[in-house]
């Protein structure tokens, strides 16, 4: 059997301005790795993120410079070492859960021991903007049972968080400040997010500077994006926050987050499967996380202009597993 790994950047216009604390984009820059093995084909997506130090040309060299193994027969096993977490590694991860899924016709959340895979109810993000912005943003998709509202702009968020409520009040809330808070003003935005009936409050504060999370009280729960990526940075986390954000793209794949998910159970944190923003064919595999997550966030499609074809099926805020042609 003779295989082919080929690399491609594509980029997906976002519907509007897709704007967090550090700053705005107006397209979805993705690379897709395509693994080719005989007549089957298997498909992987990842969003480089330059929070991480990754650029989309140095993640497509990362990808191409592991093709040689790949088409000498590597596995999803040996690739976790052979390539540290991150996007590059989950593209060419779930491409080869995609190719063992069409090659075997077992679908990828079987062989992950997922018995049951429903329709799971995402998230849907409000763009940070001023606290009047984002009170009609969030009027517009109030009757979405999940809204994530992005905060951490250096002033008004208070303002911001008793605004979308306001707009939304029988919506569950998740605040995400995306590192955007410091040590001085957190007990205040705690307690606007207590107020405002928040159900989860993401990201705090920088990384690194985290451990002071040990040292106030949480009226909220609170979860951990930036600061947590594959199994090795989950210890540290116990004390200080209540749930971890697994996204594949942090993780280096699929075969990775489904080993991080039963570790951060086993350490009694909840999980959140989020995302970049990306298309269809990022989302799915995520998907097979969804079941065991408590709080699913994989809008990205929904923010775009438009999304690959075939993509996911949304019912409003009802995401379904893909369809084989997708993905798995």
């Amino acid at each position: 059997m003779a295989r082919k790994l080929t690399v491609s950047i594509e980029k997906f216009p976002i519907a509007g301005k897709f704007t967090i604390a550090r700053g705005s984009r107006t397209e979805a820059v993705v690379v897709t790795a395509t693994i080719r093995e005989d007549s089957v084909i298997g498909h992987g997506e990842c969003v480089p993120y330059p929070r991480y130090g990754e650029t989309v040309e140095g993640v497509a060299a990362a990808i191409e410079a592991i093709a040689p193994q790949i088409e000498a027969g590597m596995t999803r096993e040996v690739l976790q070492s052979a390539m540290p977490p991150g996007a590059a590694r989950n593209a060419v991860d779930c491409a080869l859960w995609d190719l063992d899924a069409k090659r075997s016709g077992i679908r990828a959340h079987v062989t992950a021991g997922v018995a049951r895979w429903p329709a799971a109810t995402t998230a849907y993000t409000i763009s940070l903007d001023t606290p009047e912005a984002m009170a009609e943003a969030t009027a517009k998709a109030k009757d979405r049972a999940i809204l994530k509202i992005k905060l951490g702009a250096p002033d008004g968020d208070i303002t911001r968080i008793r605004a979308v409520r306001r707009a939304a009040p029988d919506a569950t809330l998740i605040a995400d400040a995306n590192e955007g808070w410091r040590e001085d003003n957190l007990a205040a935005h705690f307690a606007a997010c207590a107020d405002a009936g928040f159900a989860l409050v993401e990201q705090p504060l920088p990384a690194k500077e985290d451990s002071f999370l040990a040292k106030i009280k949480r009226p909220v729960p609170i979860c951990a994006d930036e600061s947590v990526h594959d199994r090795a940075t989950l210890d540290r986390l116990v004390g200080l926050y209540d749930a971890i954000n697994i996204k594949l793209d942090k993780t280096g794949g699929l075969t990775e987050a489904l080993a991080m998910a039963e570790a951060a159970e086993a350490r009694n944190l909840a999980i959140m499967i989020g995302c970049m923003v990306g298309s269809s064919l990022a989302m799915a595999p995520a998907m097979v996380i969804a079941p065991r997550a408590r709080f699913v966030d994989l809008d990205g499609p929904l923010l775009l202009a438009k999304d690959r074809e075939p993509g996911l099926r949304y019912e409003g805020s009802l995401v379904y597993p893909p369809e084989p042609t997708l993905w798995g």
